[in-house]
């Protein structure tokens, strides 16, 4: 890992710790309500569509769209060169549920709002960092 940029890392708590670790099993995890289905992140202790607490672990697809993005030129992290990009990713399992993110694995002019992508993860320390990277069945 000696060659991996410097990252902030998050703190693990039970409630962020699923999310934070999934990518050990390559799985993208999110809290889901199990009285109406309603993905959450980030985490809550009861679900804000239905105040059900009955709250459960699972794994998203893993797929996703750029909503919208950035292409950071500024050199904010020693190892973290720039320039790279920072998106904004719609997850199809829910309208709404998003996260933001880095884009690997492309130059960032071939980023664009609308290009499929898929989940990699990174792993620091205990934490597995979720990345996206153009899906691989993506129309060019």
């Amino acid at each position: 890992m000696a060659d991996q940029p410097f990252r902030v890392l998050p703190r693990l708590t039970p409630e962020t710790e699923p999310f934070w670790t999934g990518g050990a099993e390559g799985e993208l995890r999110f809290w889901r309500c199990q009285a109406c289905g309603y993905w959450l992140h980030p985490p809550a202790p009861i679900c804000p569509e239905c105040l059900s607490k009955d709250l459960a672990v699972a794994a998203a697809s893993g797929s996703a769209t750029v909503h919208t993005f950035t292409v950071n030129h500024q050199p904010w992290y020693p190892g973290l060169e720039p320039p790279y990009v920072v998106a904004i990713v719609a997850l199809p399992e829910q309208d709404g549920l998003r996260l933001t993110t880095n884009l690997v694995e492309c130059e960032p002019d071939e980023v664009s709002i609308g290009m499929p992508v898929r989940v990699r993860f990174e792993r620091y320390d205990d934490v597995w960092l979720p990345f996206f990277a153009p899906a691989a069945d993506r129309v060019a």
